[in-house]
Parts: structure tokens; C-alpha cells; sequence
């Protein structure tokens, strides 16, 4: 099984508000390993699985008023 990771630059600010969109994105992909790095001056969210849908996790983390794109 291959392994993909995708990095996405954000806005998320404080660790509470991080935990509480991991575990929102946990229901939607429980089988993918998330975090957040918000000491990396983008607050990346790293996501890693073998099946990471990109587009919707963006449109996720938009839907709860936070700007996430692919991180290049």
C-alpha cells in the first residue's frame, strides 16, 4: 500500500481551534493521519493516507470560515 502525503497551507491560529478541525476531518477520513503544524509560519495541516482527496479537505476546513489551499 502506497502512502501519499499532502501539505496545505492555512490560517488556522490556535491549537484548540486545530484539534477540533482534526477531529471534524477524522470523521470524513478516519483511515488518514492529520495534523497540524501551527509553528510553521504557514500553519500547514499535514494529511497522510493512501487516498487523500484533496479538494474536499480544503473545502471543509473553508466551510468552517478557514482559508486552506495545497501548499507548492
Amino acid at each position: 500500500m502506497f502512502k501519499m502525503v499532502e501539505v496545505f497551507k492555512t490560517n488556522v491560529l490556535d491549537v484548540e481551534r486545530s484539534n477540533l478541525l482534526v477531529e471534524r476531518l477524522l470523521f470524513h477520513f478516519p483511515d488518514n493521519k492529520i495534523n497540524f503544524d501551527l509553528q510553521d509560519c504557514d500553519k500547514i495541516l499535514r494529511v497522510e493516507g493512501e487516498n487523500i482527496l484533496s479538494g474536499r479537505i480544503m473545502e471543509l476546513l473553508n466551510e468552517e470560515g478557514h482559508v486552506c489551499e495545497i501548499l507548492d
